[in-house]
């Protein structure tokens, strides 16, 4: 929703994808969320996303207890039988490397378990959501996990840090009983070169505190930009020369393809498309 149609009585629903981008660019979220210039996706990151989809889907499946057999031979005849492949391999291996948590015990009834589970929470005029691939909880822990389709990342302190990582846990936490300390959040890689592969992070009262604090600072910068926005200033750049402008879609829009007084091509800008140099020259038009 655009933030011209809000009205006070209205929240602002914020995910982890948008406190990242908050935090990395706010002229960015300012371009992408309220203006919605999103440009097309890249075919080939089209079709890398719609195989995460396809995983999450039958990961959602199984856990329903659907034959999720049936749906893969079923499209086994379809054009992209790789990508059919791709999924089964992926889901046999992971069959393997974690059979604890695709069992279902149902005996167990005090055990809960819940795929895409959706939680929300209220801070200050803001509702922050986020939506579990998995979460088992029982009386003791509650354990949140989340399958990615892209190779393990190289930098885990750089995922620990990710709005993900720590929404999700600051959300759960606010939201049941669960002292941190009884919380985890584990990352499934199902696409690492050899096995699928898990990074694991636990938490604890100091974290959630410090999360709070750098939650509520983010929310107070963003508060003061919007009603700036609507008074007609543009939500704060990156500085001149940072690396990040130079992999981004609205570098023109920014005016940021000029490094001193010389101009850099959409050729000298590795991750810019070409069609998106002269975006700063195409009428706005609001996506629905």
């Amino acid at each position: 929703m655009s933030i011209s149609n809000l009205t006070q009585s209205q929240l602002m629903r914020l995910s982890q994808g948008q406190l990242n981008l908050l935090e990395r660019c706010p002229r960015q979220f300012q371009h992408t969320y309220l203006e919605q210039l999103r440009p097309p996706t890249k075919p080939e990151n089209e079709e890398k996303q719609l195989q995460g989809s396809r995983f999450h889907l039958l990961m959602q499946q199984r856990e329903m207890g659907l034959k999720i057999g049936k749906f893969l031979q079923a499209d086994a005849n379809d054009k992209d039988n790789q990508n059919i492949l791709q999924l089964q391999n992926w889901m046999r291996a992971f069959a393997i490397a974690a059979p604890e948590i695709l069992t279902q015990e149902t005996a167990n009834s005090e055990t809960f378990r819940e795929s895409e589970h959706y939680r929300t929470l209220q801070v200050q005029d803001y509702l922050l959501t986020a939506i579990y691939d998995l979460l088992i909880a029982d009386k003791q822990q509650a354990q949140i996990f989340d399958w990615k389709t892209y190779p393990k990342p190289q930098n885990k302190r750089h995922l620990e840090y990710n709005w993900q990582t720590r929404l999700y846990l600051y959300v759960l936490a606010e939201t049941s009983n669960y002292p941190p300390e009884n919380i985890s959040m584990t990352y499934w890689f199902v696409q690492s070169e050899s096995k699928p592969h898990s990074i694991e992070f636990t938490y604890s009262s100091s974290q959630h505190q410090q999360i709070k604090k750098k939650l509520n600072q983010h929310l107070d910068r963003l508060t003061q930009w919007l009603e700036a926005y609507q008074q007609g200033e543009q939500f704060p750049q990156l500085s001149v020369g940072n690396k990040t402008c130079n992999h981004c879609q609205y570098a023109s829009r920014c005016q940021r393809l000029f490094v001193g007084s010389e101009k850099k091509s959409s050729q000298d800008l590795p991750g810019v498309d070409a069609t998106l140099v002269n975006l700063a020259n195409i009428q706005e038009v609001p996506m629905s």
